[in-house]
């Protein structure tokens, strides 16, 4: 079910088994807190800019990317509660990032970690694309 996870078998350490369904650690945290925090700043109208937002949205997305990158270099690393943790600290970035973006399209918040993003992406990508997986 590529809906619930977006795992090979191979990578079900990446996962959650929850009444036999797979779901992956770091969505897991990421798209609910997500929801939360997005919605927490409709309900509080929430200004739409603040001084800190580029660098607590950037600080709060790295370490998903840094995670996310060690476990591209070593697929059978990591831990499921440090990949949920980053995915809750992701959720809280992308919730306000896309908070402004609705009201306000690509706003410098979202662009700033957009450029994160592909930063560190890009080159892990490149790195590790023609690498063996393990299996």
């Amino acid at each position: 079910m590529f809906w619930l996870s977006h795992h090979r078998e191979e990578e079900y350490n990446r996962t959650y088994s929850v009444g036999g369904v797979r779901l992956c650690a770091r969505c897991l945290g990421t798209y609910p807190v997500l929801l939360a925090v997005l919605g927490g700043l409709f309900v509080l109208r929430a200004p739409l800019a603040w001084e800190w937002d580029v660098p607590v949205v950037l600080g709060l997305t790295l370490p998903a990317l840094v995670d996310w990158a060690l476990g591209r270099f070593r697929p059978a690393g990591g831990h499921n509660a440090v990949r949920t943790l980053t995915g809750v600290l992701l959720g809280v970035a992308l919730g306000r990032s896309l908070y402004v973006h609705v009201q306000r399209p690509l706003p410098a918040v979202l662009l700033a970690q957009a450029a994160l993003v592909t930063a560190v992406a890009l080159p892990v990508i490149l790195a590790t694309y023609r690498r063996p997986r393990p299996g």
